[in-house]
């Protein structure tokens, strides 16, 4: 791409060791160029005026704004500006609320590093560039699949529904309370909802578990 301009690309992460992997990543390839790092939400946006990259490479989780509201804002201001997500983070709120918000993109931190650089050429390109684990939730949704529980998140939601608390379902199960946390987090994810009370009524619509008789 001799010819062409370099792709000019902001990184947007918190965490300066991510920063410096993913530049020397980028860097790499003749074609991209690196302009810019922000470590915030409201510094990034600040720096897309200042030095006009072609493309934020943009983490969900940042100190003040979330991904979403970055790329909501970055859509408003400078629409020209294409949002590749590269995130360690796939739940559905994220996914969804990010590409509903403009993101071309969706990249796991924990694929192969080498495909980075084709992500950011996609995306350049016009073209949705998404996980494997991403690209399944797209494809589910978009075909109206109904998501699967496993045996142990059928367990913490049965518990849930007899009004248990996360100490007693721990205690039940044998299981870390962090662990019935992340049974419970990882449920309300696949379903899109926000608390565990939404998730019991659901559970119980859909006749998965019965209301508590005490």
């Amino acid at each position: 791409m001799k010819d062409s301009k370099p792709i000019r690309v902001l990184l947007t992460d918190d965490h300066p060791a991510i920063r410096a992997g993913v530049r020397g990543e980028l860097e790499k390839s003749d074609d991209i160029v690196v302009v810019g790092e922000a470590s915030s939400g409201e510094e990034a946006l600040l720096m897309v005026a200042e030095l006009a990259p072609d493309l934020m490479l943009l983490d969900m989780v940042l100190p003040d704004l979330d991904g979403i509201d970055v790329a909501r804002q970055l859509r408003e201001t400078h629409p020209q500006v294409r949002i590749l997500v590269f995130s360690g983070y796939a739940d559905d709120a994220f996914v969804f609320g990010v590409l509903g918000a403009g993101a071309v993109g969706y990249l796991l931190k924990d694929e192969a590093p080498g495909r980075l650089a084709n992500a950011v050429r996609t995306a350049m390109q016009g073209h949705v560039f998404l996980s494997d684990t991403v690209a399944q939730k797209v494809i589910r949704r978009t075909m109206g699949e109904r998501p699967q529980l496993t045996i142990r998140e059928l367990d913490v939601l049965a518990r849930l529904a007899e009004g248990k608390s996360t100490n007693q379902i721990a205690m039940e199960l044998d299981i870390s309370t962090k662990t019935v946390g992340n049974h419970a987090s990882n449920m309300l994810s696949k379903f899109n909802l926000t608390s565990r009370a939404e998730l019991v009524a659901h559970a119980m619509r859909e006749g998965w578990v019965h209301p508590s008789k005490r």
